[in-house]
């Protein structure tokens, strides 16, 4: 096992493997307090159009992409407009802000963007966050922004923090000792703290290949590749065992740029991914791969809360 691989292992286990990383610590909780400190001092200016924040205060995935597509729906049925915008992780454009189409190269807008962008969704992107809000007004009366959480740079009127049931906060440390950004009392500042697998769950809704989409049932009892350079794959993996799939994993780090070679496998089995990773290698034409698409499904109550917060953040839109 790498050295990386193992103090991640740490964060979600014991702290004291990682204790020699104190040094580090105690340098990331200075400068992060103080960052946090100036722009408390120094508030940025709000924004023509109110921003929700998805994000949250540990590194890894939590399922915000399928939360921030729920969001969306829930919006849409409520009579407001939407719109997101991105840092654009693992892409690079010439230009910002980048207004995300379904035309837009991968490589200049980055994975997450050009997932939420293939659903129709207006989608700006930029390093700095409040620029593309300011691309986007006018154009929507809401917009969320795909993490974030800690860019305090950009103005916002509502905070969701979104958490993992089995990984939780792991060892409860702060960069690099743990994998936390921010300490657990930020949750008390948030809008709204949302666990997967417990306030909402990542449902699994389709099967698509380039010939065909199918029920997810269509997997059950195949034995299939698992690919997925996602934040947590073990996610994943789990979701298609509980269709009855036998699992080959193939975890990749988080939006792992794919080329022909991750793909080929010495057999004639499916190769499946999550949606995520085929905005990237659906030009392939990879024979044999298809995508799982999932939802996120809230329970009743946190769907009200949900729809309460949207509307009080359309309130401030036209307040």
């Amino acid at each position: 096992m790498g050295l990386a691989a193992r103090i991640e292992k740490n964060w979600y286990g014991r702290a004291a493997g990682n204790l020699w990383l104190l040094p580090l610590w105690l340098v990331f909780v200075v400068l992060s307090t103080l960052r946090r400190f100036w722009y408390q001092l120094v508030k940025p200016q709000p924004s023509a159009v109110p921003v929700l924040v998805i994000g949250n205060i540990a590194i890894g995935g939590t399922g915000k992409t399928p939360l921030i597509t729920c969001l969306v729906r829930l919006a849409e049925e409520q009579g407001i407009r939407v719109g997101v915008v991105s840092r654009g992780y693992g892409g690079q454009s010439d230009s910002y802000p980048l207004l995300v189409s379904e035309a837009t190269p991968v490589a200049q807008c980055g994975d997450e963007p050009a997932l939420l962008a293939s659903m129709g969704i207006p989608v700006a992107v930029d390093p700095n966050r409040a620029r593309a809000v300011e691309a986007l007004a006018g154009k929507v009366d809401l917009v969320l922004s795909d993490d974030g959480l800690q860019h305090y740079k950009m103005h916002r009127d509502g905070e969701i923090v979104v958490s993992d049931v089995t990984r939780g906060f792991g060892n409860g440390w702060l960069i690099p000792v743990g994998p936390l950004r921010e300490p657990v009392s930020r949750l008390r500042s948030c809008d709204l703290h949302l666990v997967n697998g417990q306030d909402f769950t990542i449902q699994p809704v389709a099967y698509t290949t380039h010939q065909e989409t199918s029920a997810p049932s269509t997997l059950a009892g195949q034995t299939v590749h698992a690919v997925a350079g996602i934040g947590n794959p073990a996610r994943f993996f789990t979701t298609l065992r509980a269709l009855g799939v036998k699992v080959i994993e193939h975890p990749f780090p988080d939006h792992h740029a794919f080329t022909d070679q991750d793909l080929e496998f010495n057999d004639k089995l499916p190769v499946v991914m999550t949606e995520k990773d085929w905005v990237k290698c659906r030009e392939l034409n990879h024979p044999r791969i298809g995508f799982l698409r999932v939802s996120a499904l809230p329970t009743d109550v946190v769907e009200q809360k949900l729809v309460r917060l949207l509307n009080k953040l359309r309130e401030t839109s036209n307040g």
